[in-house]
């Protein structure tokens, strides 16, 4: 309890950070070039999906009053339904975070050639890449007071220049700049299904309070008011930056830009300084995201290893941060990183990515889940007395949101993500094995010397029973 209390830095500001610096990573930037073929349609997606996000950010912030622990869905999932359930859904978050950072280190190194160009080689694009790895993790390493020092100044240098364009473009607007509402020719309920498949991703993250809740002062009240604030808050650079777009660059234009944000302010002042600011948020968008998701690739561990289902190594902390977790995250992510530079395919590297969407889905699902077993339980007391329909409401849009993350992952994300997520069951069967041997040991050692094995090995189980249901 002492290093508990000791190691909560982060205020409401800090862990709205968190969520709005996880959500708004290096995608936003061609985020107006990707929904452009469908139309303004896409606005109207948007707007869909934000409304799905802030119900899964308020099912987060109910069930961390239930459970203000660090783990956040991993917590809730175990806590409704078991280990096996609460592994699954720690092994998914844990492999997705350590990926996509490997993805996002990969994706800093075209920012960077921009601003600092004439040194493409494979050398160099792999030690900006592992740079853009180890520095947050360093930064992780040095405690959590760091970690939120670092994830403010990037989300605000990040944050206002997005918001500039977003702002300063509302006033430089041409109606004549515009698609027409649906550019797919099929019919609108089709365009907004597929322009909605491209953005779900966008709004991953939106758990990153809930996860980090044993770090966040008085949980209970502020991990949900920073999960919907941050996700309130990249909503409205993600609309008003693509709204913005959308009516100051041309939209046969837009459609093949491959640097949307730098067209816009290119379009609105002319020259071509706007590549190099925008290139330059990208930057600090990316490496302040790696921040946050650095520490969320120890969290999920960390708490799994609390209860005995990940290695005992993963729940060592220090200054607050799991430092085990963050060392074997941004090793696996380096490692990916290099295979990707030096394989001379990215095939391996595309097929984790996949893994990746289809992970980030299990643990909202398996949350979502959660909630609406505490709901309809007859544990309703747990959650929020009196306020049942409220609750429930938003559990029920909460898992509609997720499962539609899944849909939109489609088919091939899907298939290498189960086979993933089943190989995990192999970690799960050692940790089991573990436990049970442990069990028995501490029975056998502890019990009366004239007890038969068979009575030891019942104290053995019952001991596990009563763990498992605490």
């Amino acid at each position: 309890m002492h290093d508990q209390h000791h190691t909560r830095r982060f205020g409401l500001p800090t862990a709205t950070a968190l969520v709005m610096g996880n959500i708004i990573g290096g995608g936003i930037f061609l985020l107006p070039a990707s929904v452009a073929p469908f139309g303004t349609l896409s606005l109207l997606a948007f707007v869909v999906l934000t409304i799905g996000a802030i119900a899964l950010a308020l099912v987060f912030g109910r069930l961390t009053r239930r459970d203000p622990r660090t783990g956040g869905p991993y917590v809730h999932a175990r806590a409704a339904f078991g280990d096996f359930a609460g592994f699954l859904s720690a092994w998914s978050y844990w492999t997705m975070t350590w990926v996509s950072n490997a993805a996002l280190a990969v994706a800093v190194v075209g920012y960077v050639h921009v601003l600092v160009p004439g040194h493409d080689s494979k050398g160099a694009n792999l030690a900006v890449a592992l740079l853009a790895l180890w520095l947050p993790a360093l930064a992780n390493l040095a405690g959590t007071r760091w970690v939120g020092a670092v994830q403010m100044t990037s989300t605000v240098l990040k944050f206002v220049p997005l918001l500039f364009v977003a702002v300063v473009g509302l006033f430089f607007f041409d109606p004549g700049n515009l698609g027409s509402f649906n550019e797919t020719g099929g019919s609108p309920l089709g365009g907004l299904s597929a322009a909605a498949a491209i953005l779900l991703y966008s709004y991953v993250g939106v758990e990153s309070a809930s996860v980090s809740a044993g770090e966040v002062r008085d949980p209970e009240r502020n991990v949900g008011r920073a999960s919907v604030l941050g996700t309130v808050g990249a909503a409205v650079v993600y609309l008003l930056g693509t709204v913005s777009v959308f009516g100051t660059v041309a939209h046969k234009d837009l459609v093949n830009s491959t640097a949307p944000f730098s067209d816009a302010v290119n379009a609105m002042f002319g020259g071509h300084w706007g590549g190099t600011l925008i290139a330059l948020a990208a930057v600090v968008s990316i490496v302040g995201a790696l921040n946050g998701w650095t520490l969320m690739s120890a969290q999920a561990p960390y708490a799994a290893a609390r209860d005995g289902l990940f290695p005992a190594a993963f729940a060592r902390k220090r200054h607050g941060v799991p430092t085990v977790g963050v060392l074997v995250g941004v090793v696996l992510a380096s490692l990916l990183t290099v295979v990707n530079y030096t394989s001379g395919s990215t095939g391996l590297f595309e097929i984790l990515v996949l893994i990746t969407t289809f992970s980030a889905t299990v643990p909202y699902l398996l949350a979502a889940a959660a909630q609406l077993y505490f709901l309809l339980s007859g544990r309703r007391e747990e959650v929020r007395t009196g306020r049942f329909v409220r609750d429930l409401t938003l559990a029920l849009a909460g898992f509609g949101f997720s499962f539609w993350l899944v849909a939109g992952a489609g088919y091939a994300a899907v298939y290498q993500g189960v086979l993933f997520l089943f190989a995990g069951v192999l970690v799960y069967v050692w940790m089991a094995a573990r436990r049970r041997a442990a069990a028995v040991d501490g029975a056998n050692g502890a019990g009366d010397t004239t007890a038969d094995d068979g009575t030891a090995v019942a104290d053995a189980v019952a001991l596990e029973r009563a763990r498992q249901l605490s």
